[in-house]
């Protein structure tokens, strides 16, 4: 009984290491900032007086 509770606990605290560390990268994924969308190459579209 003894290794059926310490391998029940032995999940459970994978599972709960394996949650935290997902939300960790969610959280550093969000405290980056964002990249401007600008775009390398432009095209002159005919007509537009350029």
């Amino acid at each position: 009984m003894n290794r059926l509770i310490a391998a029940a606990l032995s999940v459970a605290a994978g599972a709960a290491l394996a949650v935290a560390a997902a939300f960790g990268v969610l959280a550093l994924i969000d405290a980056t900032p964002d990249q401007p969308n600008t775009p390398l190459l432009t095209y002159e579209t005919p007509g537009s007086g350029r």
